[in-house]
């Protein structure tokens, strides 16, 4: 499966993006799908995730509230709505799948097999 994410751009505190995770090769459904981050000098983060084992979505709490993480009905597509964005948001955003994810590692970049590249958010004050 390879996956490309898009919709990253600058945005205003505030305001909202929605980005996009495209899969090609597969599809998404019987895959775990999540959402992380990276800014410069950190390590990458878990955002949200979709759990295969379960169906449910999980968020960091960072995130809870105003992130929404959604798919399409052909499990194509896994979507992030980000609102209410502020400048400690602004990232590099990578979606990440994998059919082996566990719970206990869920929120673990290492427990994703497959990476598309990122896309970045800029979110200025």
């Amino acid at each position: 499966v390879q996956l490309q994410a898009s919709g990253g751009g600058v945005v205003q505190t505030g305001g909202s993006l929605r980005l996009s995770c495209s899969a090609s090769g597969g599809t998404l459904g019987r895959l775990s799908v999540a959402w992380f981050r990276q800014s410069p000098g950190s390590e990458r983060e878990f955002v949200a995730g979709f759990f295969r084992n379960n169906g449910y979505s999980y968020y960091s709490d960072s995130v809870k509230g105003r992130f929404t993480i959604s798919r399409d009905n052909a499990k194509t597509t896994v979507y992030l709505q980000m609102n209410s964005l502020n400048p400690e948001d602004a990232a590099v955003y990578f979606c990440a799948s994998s059919p082996s994810v566990i719970m206990s590692t869920m929120r673990s970049p290492s427990a994703y097999q497959y990476w598309g590249p990122g896309t970045l958010v800029t979110v200025s004050s």
